[in-house]
C-alpha cells in the first residue's frame, strides 16, 4: 500500500522533520558534551540533569527519524547534514555551567520553534501522526527550557 503522504506536501513535512531531527541531534551532542565537562558547585545536579536530557533526546531523535522514513523519505544521518539543516550552534569550548544552561535553554526554544514549523507542514497535508509527534516535541522542548531557566534564577 502506498503512503498517502509521499507527495509534494509530504516531502515538505519530511523536510521540516529533518530540520527538527537536526536541531535535536545537535542539542543531544551539546548536552552530552556538557554532561561530560560541567564543573563547579552545581556539578552533581547538572551532570545528572544533562544525562536525563540527552537520554530523552536520543529516544526523540529515533522517533523523528523513523517518522521521516515512514513518510517515504531518507532521514538525514550525518554530521554534515545535521549542521546544514540545524539552527543550533555547536559549542567547541568549555563554558561555565551557567553559560551551558543558558545555551541549552535557548537551543530548546529554537527546537520548539522548528517543531512548530513541522506541525504547520503536517497539518497542511492532513498528516495527524506527524503533527502529533511534533506537538509532543514542542511541549518537551519548552518544558526542558523552563527547567533549565529555573537553574539560573
Amino acid at each position: 500500500m502506498a503512503n498517502p503522504y509521499v507527495n509534494d506536501q509530504g516531502a515538505k513535512t519530511a523536510a521540516a522533520l529533518g530540520r527538527l531531527l537536526a536541531d535535536s541531534y545537535l542539542i543531544y551532542v551539546k548536552t552530552q558534551g556538557f554532561h561530560w565537562n560541567v564543573i563547579g558547585s552545581q556539578f552533581e545536579p547538572l551532570h545528572d540533569l544533562f544525562q536525563r536530557q540527552y537520554t530523552e533526546l536520543a529516544e526523540a531523535i529515533d522517533e523523528t527519524a523513523e517518522r521521516i522514513r515512514a513518510l517515504g523519505v531518507k532521514a538525514p544521518g550525518s554530521f554534515s547534514e545535521f549542521r546544514s539543516l540545524s539552527s543550533i550552534a555547536e559549542e567547541t569550548g568549555m563554558p561555565a555551567a551557567t553559560a551551558m544552561i543558558s545555551q541549552l535553554a535557548s537551543d530548546h526554544l529554537t527546537a520548539a520553534r522548528t517543531a512548530h514549523q513541522a506541525v504547520s507542514e503536517a497539518e497542511a497535508s492532513g498528516d495527524v501522526a506527524t503533527a502529533d509527534l511534533a506537538t509532543q516535541r514542542i511541549a518537551q522542548h519548552e518544558k526542558v527550557a523552563w527547567m533549565l531557566r529555573s537553574f539560573l534564577q
